[in-house]
């Protein structure tokens, strides 16, 4: 399975207004494992950004002056994205405005581009937070504190540092271990857990052994990689495996 987990930082919140896309980050994940493939450009939007959105991630018209346009990268883009499924923080935001600016092409008389959702799919992890954690903040960085993510190097958005902030906190969101993670809201402390196997044992039964499948391999692999990253070495399960 391929994945394209992705961020845009744009001049506004309305591509229908002539806002336009600035910047744009993604990392790969293959069988939900980080391959070191990045996408990432820095966009003339043809248009003044102006001061306020500045002063969120950072990026000014001498910045982007001489970068790119989007028609100059786009089919770059699109080669990359091609068949995956997209990984977007709050998909409506970032597809709206990719979606606008292949729309413009289309218009200029690039006819071998479609609609980006008819070669992708798309999973939104701001929807698959507010269903897997009811009522609690969805933000990044609300996730990002939730499941132990540093982001504390994330002074300004940028769109390839969200990226791979996102694919950790994606990775972690459904790698299946996350109820293992207490929320800060939750109060289990003094609560034990136990049960007693004597019975199963005296039987003298043979217990079932249940193996991992595939991609409950990677997943498990996945996370570790996520571990290894946040605590700045080898986890303990893996050292522990290696004994």
């Amino acid at each position: 399975m391929r994945q394209i987990v992705l961020d845009t930082e744009t001049t506004g919140l309305s591509p229908n207004k002539g806002d336009r896309i600035v910047e744009v980050g993604c990392v790969e994940l293959v069988n939900r494992k980080l391959t070191g493939r990045h996408f990432h450009y820095y966009i003339n939007p043809e248009r003044d950004i102006p001061d306020e959105v500045v002063a969120v991630h950072g990026i000014d018209n001498d910045k982007v002056k001489d970068a790119p346009k989007f028609r100059d990268i786009a089919q770059e883009f699109w080669d990359y994205a091609k068949g995956a499924e997209l990984v977007i923080h709050n998909a409506a935001f970032d597809m709206g405005f990719l979606e606008m600016e292949f729309e413009r092409l289309r218009q200029e008389g690039h006819t071998q581009f479609s609609k980006l959702i008819d070669v992708c799919t798309v999973l939104d992890t701001l929807q698959v937070a507010r269903e897997k954690h009811p009522g609690a903040k969805a933000s990044l960085d609300a996730l990002c504190k939730r499941y132990g993510i540093d982001n504390s190097h994330r002074t300004l958005h940028g769109a390839l540092l969200d990226s791979e902030i996102l694919a950790d906190v994606y990775l972690l969101m459904t790698g299946g271990q996350t109820d293992l993670i207490l929320d800060e809201e939750e109060d289990n402390q003094g609560e034990q857990v136990s049960f007693d196997a004597s019975h199963v044992l005296a039987s003298g039964e043979a217990l079932k052994k249940v193996l991992p499948s595939e991609d409950e391999k990677a997943a498990h692999e996945a996370m570790l990689s996520v571990i290894d990253k946040a605590c700045g070495g080898e986890a303990l399960w893996r050292q522990k495996l290696g004994q």
